[in-house]
């Protein structure tokens, strides 16, 4: 009541303020326009009269000027006219106005005296005259005055009346403003107020679980910020209760949840001191020149995402390529040092390529060759032979590196990373037949008529066979390495314990799909103090409803072009979103060496720029593609504030986008739209699962996507975080190292006490 009451007394003083302003002026104006106009009239009349009283004066013809001046008697406003001499003297005047006239009136003797005419307002009992004395001439001499009284009194009754009107106006205005002030308060303001109380109440209660701001009442866009920080409080709120029930409902499970200290308690347990030795082409630093100074970067792609928490909980070894132009400043004498900088968990070592390695090796055999061989995206794969030679010798080099490292310690653990080095686990046995050895495949692994394109499938097979662990993804690909594996080598093949034997060694081939922690790295800002989805719009200059995000490293595999094509198509199919759906890009720049690639940045950046110019606004764009390396603490914010996001990769071995995105909506919100070729759409059954090659079909799943109600989102969400929860990052390091840990070579040693 006190604030609608000290509002409502501050729109009346300013009404009142404003309403007196604007009646003193209009006051003032009518003042000005009334005076100039008795003037106007009585200089046109003085004029016109004295033509005529002059005769009479120089004439001596007292009868006749008296008769003249009688004609002028109470008229109009009208008080009649005097005429004196050159002395002074009165000679003739309008019946009853002599009494009226002063002893001397002043403007007569300036008139005299100066030859001029004269005027000025006197006040005649509780009248107001207006008095203009003439000069009458003659012969070149002033023979007399001429004077004119006019009753000036209907000026002020006219003021008066507009100072009246005026205060009636500001009366009326009064109660209006008193009014509606009261009614706009009431239903913008104190009313919406009250039943957000009543919502936070119930939630405080546990009457209500709904945390989503579009179920809060509308109210004023300046109570905007009332409203944010309610709905942050009630997520808080609701995302403390949901952790609490979480950890009792933990608590009654047989299996405690993945978690790094649990995985750092396994690997203590199933190493029993040892230490795990990482080998990938990708290193999860690198150093480049940043002016005078060096910076850190975290490159881009699943691989760091996923394996970096897993390091740094077991205090390993990661051998890598060293990529950045400052990594030789940053190591000691054997090229190692420790990391994450600030905070350091494991050791990197570097592994240093010549510039034609690297060429033949990475971007050459690699990712011109067994990478469009291992995606099935209609992309023709080139098998050069000095490219084959550089990846035999890289993959040789790697084993030196890894060899020297673990030189005297007993059954070494290794991990291999990815199709980089394919080669490393026969390399590794060959010198250390004691060494557990196994590889994870981060791609599809293709059927074996595609594989049979490879010139060298018989050697890439080897030496993956070479390790004791196979890992991909999913059973499928599996699977389909099992085929190969038949199709191409002399072997023995158990389907039953999806085992290889050859040569009297075994290979077993199992399924472990990656993903990632739900745990923030140390130091990182909390999600809560992450920008806003109104922060983020500000940022990128648009104004929007809904937000939709995708972060891919620029690839063919992903289909970002597919993906715009649908971005359009939606917009062709359902105009109602114009203006309220943008789409965030964050695309980070891969592989430009190669000249498909570089076209594929031009298609995309094209794509952008025809849809854009076809639909966009002054103040919206459908389209904002940010090229650039992006760190997770600037992906993060879009993950939280996107109302959708969208994988659509043509063939994608898991893809943790995906899970990274779900990992991130804390608030059980967000649809994710996934592509049917992600090995992620096997786990993340509750997302909308599309195929990216059917554009309508991709189209309709945004609009389902932006139209889903806001319960369906939660519950979809939750299902998904539950399963990531339980299927975590370390959930997959533990279960692969285990695996590794406790195998039986065939001398039969085993690195741990364990049980098999």
């Amino acid at each position: 009541m006190k604030i609608t009451l000290r509002l409502v007394v501050s729109l009346v003083l300013v009404v009142a303020l404003v309403a007196f302003a604007f009646s003193f002026y209009q006051v003032q104006e009518e003042k000005i326009r009334l005076t100039s106009d008795l003037e106007r009239r009585t200089i046109v009349l003085a004029e016109s009269l004295q033509e005529s009283v002059t005769p009479l004066v120089t004439s001596d013809s007292p009868e006749k000027l008296n008769r003249f001046v009688q004609r002028f008697g109470n008229r109009d406003r009208f008080q009649g006219i005097a005429v004196h001499d050159a002395r002074g003297q009165l000679l003739a005047s309008t019946a009853d106005l002599e009494p009226q006239i002063p002893g001397s009136v002043p403007q007569i003797v300036h008139v005299l005296s100066e030859g001029r005419p004269a005027d000025s307002f006197v006040h005649v009992g509780n009248r107001r005259i207006y008095l203009y004395a003439f000069p009458l001439a003659s012969g070149g001499e002033t023979i007399g005055v001429l004077t004119l009284f006019y009753n000036a009194s209907y000026i002020d009754v006219r003021l008066e009346e507009i100072w009246g009107h005026n205060l009636i106006r500001f009366l009326v205005l009064f109660v209006l403003v008193v009014a509606i002030t009261l009614i706009v308060v009431r239903w913008s303001i104190t009313g919406p107020i009250a039943q957000v109380a009543v919502w936070m109440r119930d939630l405080r209660t546990g009457k209500t679980r709904t945390v989503k701001p579009a179920d809060l009442p509308k109210m004023d866009p300046a109570l905007d910020p009332l409203i944010s920080e309610a709905s942050r409080m009630a997520k808080s709120l609701a995302i403390a209760r949901a952790r609490a029930e979480k950890a009792s409902s933990l608590l009654a499970r047989t299996e405690p949840p993945w978690t790094a200290d649990r995985l750092r308690e396994h690997m203590r347990a199933e190493l029993g001191g040892k230490k795990l030795h990482l080998v990938s082409n990708r290193e999860p630093y690198l150093h480049e020149k940043d002016g005078p100074g060096i910076r850190c970067i975290v490159p881009a792609g699943g691989l760091v995402t996923a394996l970096d928490p897993v390091m740094r909980v077991c205090d390993g070894l990661w051998i890598a390529h060293g990529s950045g132009d400052a990594d030789r400043e940053t190591v000691d004498g054997n090229d190692k040092l420790r990391v994450p900088p600030g905070e350091p968990a494991y050791t990197l070592k570097r592994v240093w390529l010549t510039r034609e390695e690297e060429d033949g090796y990475y971007y050459g055999f690699s990712n011109e060759g067994l990478w469009p061989l291992c995606h099935i995206t209609h992309i023709r794969p080139e098998f050069r032979l000095e490219d084959w030679t550089h990846y035999r010798k890289v993959n040789e080099k790697f084993a030196d590196a890894l060899l020297e490292e673990i030189a005297g310690e007993e059954s070494p653990l290794v991990l291999v990373q990815d199709y980089h080095l394919a080669l490393l686990p026969a390399l590794i046995k060959e010198k250390r037949p004691d060494a557990k050895v196994a590889i994870f495949w981060h791609i599809p692994w293709p059927n074996p008529e595609a594989y049979g394109i490879c010139p060298w499938r018989q050697e890439i097979l080897q030496g993956m066979l070479g390790s004791d662990i196979i890992g991909f993804h999913i059973q499928f690909h599996c699977n389909n390495f099992l085929e190969t594996v038949d199709r191409f080598l002399e072997s023995k093949i158990e389907w039953e314990h999806f085992s290889v034997t050859r040569g009297g060694h075994s290979t077993l081939i199992k399924p472990f799909p990656i993903s990632v922690s739900f745990e923030l790295p140390s130091g990182a800002p909390a999600s809560e103090s992450w920008p806003t989805k109104e922060d983020l719009l500000r940022m990128l200059g648009v104004e929007v409803e809904y937000l939709g995000v995708g972060v891919d490293r620029i690839d063919y595999t992903k289909g970002i072009p597919e993906r715009f094509r649908a971005i359009e198509r939606f917009f062709e199919k359902y105009p109602e979103y114009l203006g309220r759906f943008t789409f965030v890009e964050l695309g980070a720049p891969s592989r430009t060496h190669i000249k498909k690639y570089r076209d594929l940045m031009t298609e995309i950046e094209e794509a952008v720029e025809k849809i854009n110019w076809r639909f966009q606004t002054k103040t919206w764009r459908p389209i904002v593609f940010l090229k650039a390396h992006h760190t997770h603490e600037t992906i993060g914010p879009y993950y939280k504030a996107s109302d959708l996001c969208m994988v659509t990769s043509l063939h994608d071995g898991m893809n943790l986008v995906a899970k990274e995105f779900v990992a991130a909506r804390d608030d059980d919100d967000g649809v994710l739209i996934l592509s049917q070729f992600t090995g992620a759409s096997r786990e993340l059954k509750d997302a909308v699962i599309v195929n990216p090659y059917d554009i309508e079909q991709m189209a309709d799943a945004i609009r389902l996507s932006l139209g889903m109600p806001p319960a369906e989102r939660c519950a979809r969400m939750g299902r998904m975080r539950e399963t990531l929860v339980e299927f975590n990052i370390y959930r997959w390091a533990g279960k692969l190292i285990a695996e590794l840990a406790r195998l039986r070579l065939a001398d039969g040693t085993s690195t741990s006490g364990a049980t098999p």
